[in-house]
């Protein structure tokens, strides 16, 4: 049985975790709630009703794995969140451990487009406002495919109960999100016009080139660094924490991707070792917001080392 099992759940363990990650906002958590729901789903195998979809099953019992965690910790969050922007010259905060950060993932390249979309910052972000419930309802509808019926099923309530949930969730998350996901801000750039842009970013980067970066931003952008509380707006404030304090040591960029977006491993001099994992969101063709995640556990999960 236990290899039958395994069989079974392998291909759809990647697509379980990325589901655990939307409801939670933490690759941490996810790893948590995919053991518990896959450890429930080996205790209830035996007796599983053959009838039903395995997937949906296990959807389920993800889903409950989740909403038990979301029972007992806070929502995650940016620092773009919880508080004003730093003023430019204003010394960075120290980390704030105690704050329970949105965490990057890990990209996958394999995934459909739909479910790119879906793992998006910004979407992560805004799902972390709904309530439980109204979140399991959102991505099972809109990422997962299920119907109301199906959704009611799962959940453990009626399709009134689901389609009012649904609806209160789309008006909360279409008010948090850009009008245009970074895949389709992608798809419109270009791969041609992506590599010139992330070739001029990391280049300018490891020249300490403050105005060649600012040029590659939107007027408006912002630049935040969890753990660290501070954050800065405009090209004013990003310009001088660039010249008075990032750049004292040495950085080189390597091009990566999470959250399906445009990404780079920061490293940082003398030796180099991984100073942040640097998560891009663009507006167009331009750069409208740097999320600089600089905790260790966060870059060890992308299997980036000390050097």
């Amino acid at each position: 049985m236990a290899d039958d099992f395994e069989a079974k759940v392998a291909p759809l363990r990647a697509e379980l975790h990325a589901h655990c990650y939307r409801m939670l906002g933490s690759v941490h958590d996810a790893d948590d709630a995919l053991q518990d729901a896959l450890l429930g789903a080996w205790q209830g195998y035996a007796g599983f009703a053959r009838r039903a979809p395995l997937r949906a099953w296990l959807y389920r019992i993800a889903t409950n794995a989740c909403l038990r965690l979301l029972a007992k910790r806070p929502r995650r969050v940016l620092a773009t969140e919880l508080s004003e922007p730093t003023a430019a010259g204003v010394a960075l905060a120290g980390p704030a451990e105690e704050v329970p950060w949105l965490e990057p993932y890990p990209d996958d390249p394999e995934a459909s487009y739909a479910r790119r979309v879906h793992v998006e910052l910004a979407y992560v972000v805004a799902l972390q406002h709904l309530p439980p419930m109204q979140r399991a309802a959102l991505i099972s509808c809109e990422v997962l495919g299920f119907s109301a019926d199906e959704l009611a099923d799962l959940l453990g309530t009626t399709t009134a109960a689901v389609t009012s949930a649904l609806q209160r969730a789309r008006a909360t998350v279409t008010a948090r999100v850009p009008p245009l996901s970074q895949q389709a801000t992608l798809r419109a750039l270009g791969d041609p016009a992506q590599l010139a842009l992330v070739t001029a970013f990391a280049d300018a980067w490891a020249r300490a080139d403050g105005p060649a970066i600012l040029a590659l931003l939107t007027e408006d952008a912002r630049f935040s660094m969890p753990p660290i509380p501070s954050w800065f707006r405009g090209h004013d404030a990003i310009g001088r924490f660039m010249r008075e304090q990032m750049f004292a040591t040495a950085w080189r960029l390597v091009p990566m991707r999470a959250n399906a977006q445009l990404a780079f491993a920061c490293l940082q001099g003398p030796a180099f070792g991984v100073g942040a994992l640097n998560v891009l969101t663009l507006r167009g063709d331009r750069i409208a917001e740097m999320t600089g995640f600089l905790a260790p556990a966060v870059h060890a999960r992308f299997g980036l080392g000390d050097r």
